[in-house]
């Protein structure tokens, strides 16, 4: 029997064969031993490593079947070599003493891989509360998001993402807070609770990034010592403005670039003049400014975390993200996360290091569906260069 991902973890397909056989090739490489040797030397340790490897890497049925196995193949072999003395039945015994100790590492294994699968199963539980999905349709665009919860272990992640129409326009937020567990949880909800209040308030991006520094460092003073130093956050806002559905603004805060596809064209949407991730205004403060590109109808954009960048396969060889892009077979935001997601997971052999967030944004709207729906909602006309005015 098995063992299954949630006892043991995950494990790439050809290294779950090579476990499987493993025990066999023990018992095999015992028998060769005992007819290469001389007769009167019992060689028993391949044999009683059978059992352990069993127990390591398989169910218990599989372990006591090895372990029974392993020790009527030594006294066979032993027998056929015309051994029957003392030194064999010491043999043969100590094949099944450690067979029974296998038994034991199989159980307190299996039992801490239960808790291991709970554990995660918990955690993800609250990420999702964390982090609700985002509505299927924000203003005039299509939004899709995808959180993916690394396989490496159960601790919560610190991604996050939001989406949501505002009297400014539709603003997006993804981010990435350092470090993992309660900590990182607390972050998001203070950062996500306060992008939603403030981006219904605040007329730019840049007043949007400065009211969540101000609620990280409101947070950070709370903290002592290492915590209250250390303590950042990686994030990108975007905004497509009211009334102009062709424009796309970015404020990069030390986040990986989104890519934006049009036509089959992938294109990186780096930050010209680069700024310190949030929680960091103690090295300084720079003038920072909304960055515009085109965003044409049909475009997609999408925001991601590192998770996904740096993602490895078996030769430590970053995930190609541009070029999978440009590549994968979809025809909207929600099926682009979704291969996305399908995609990396085969790449890395499901064993992902680090979770990772994605967040697509699809233009198809036109200006008159932006305005009805801001209309119907109560919100007004906003945009950036007005809202300069006024810092």
């Amino acid at each position: 029997m098995r063992a299954t991902s949630g006892e043991y973890g995950e494990m790439h397909p050809a290294l779950r064969r090579c476990a499987d056989l493993l025990p066999a090739l023990f018992v095999v490489l015992g028998i060769g031993s005992e007819f290469l040797t001389p007769g009167h030397i019992i060689i028993s340790a391949l044999f009683a490593a059978a059992p352990v490897a069993a127990a390591a890497l398989q169910g218990l049925v599989a372990t006591v079947l090895t372990g029974l196995v392993s020790t009527g193949l030594l006294f066979a072999v032993a027998s056929v070599m015309g051994e029957r003395s003392l030194d064999t039945r010491l043999a043969g015994l100590s094949v099944l003493v450690v067979s029974a100790l296998a038994l034991t590492l199989n159980y307190v294994m299996r039992r801490s891989g239960r808790r291991l699968a709970s554990a995660r199963t918990v955690a993800e539980a609250i990420q999702l509360a964390v982090l609700p999905a985002p509505p299927a349709r924000v203003g005039g665009c299509n939004v899709a998001a995808r959180y993916e919860a690394a396989q490496a272990g159960a601790s919560i992640g610190g991604d996050f993402y939001v989406a949501q129409a505002s009297p400014f326009g539709v603003r997006l937020l993804i981010g990435d807070v350092r470090g993992k567990g309660v900590g990182a949880v607390e972050a998001v909800v203070i950062i996500t609770g306060a992008f939603r209040e403030a981006a219904e308030q605040e007329p730019t991006l840049t007043r949007l990034a400065q009211r969540l520094e101000h609620a990280l460092q409101r947070e950070g003073s709370r903290q002592q010592g290492e915590a209250q130093l250390e303590g950042f956050t990686t994030a990108l806002l975007a905004e497509v403005p009211h009334g102009r559905p062709g424009v796309l603004r970015l404020l990069n805060r030390g986040h990986p670039p989104p890519f934006l596809v049009h036509d089959g064209t992938v294109r990186s949407l780096s930050a010209r003049v680069p700024n310190t991730p949030l929680g960091m205004s103690q090295l300084g403060e720079w003038p920072e400014h909304p960055e515009e590109s085109d965003f044409p109808p049909g475009a997609l954009l999408l925001l991601y975390t590192d998770g996904l960048s740096e993602a490895r396969d078996v030769q430590r060889v970053f995930y190609p993200l541009a070029e999978r892009l440009a590549e994968l077979p979809y025809s909207d935001a929600q099926e682009m996360v979704d291969l996305l997601v399908d995609d990396v997971t085969a790449y890395t052999g499901g064993g992902a290091s680090d979770d990772m967030a994605l967040l697509a944004l699809e233009r198809h709207a036109d200006v008159a569906d932006v305005t009805e729906e801001r209309a119907d909602a109560g919100g007004g006309p906003g945009s950036e260069d007005e809202a300069k005015g006024g810092e």
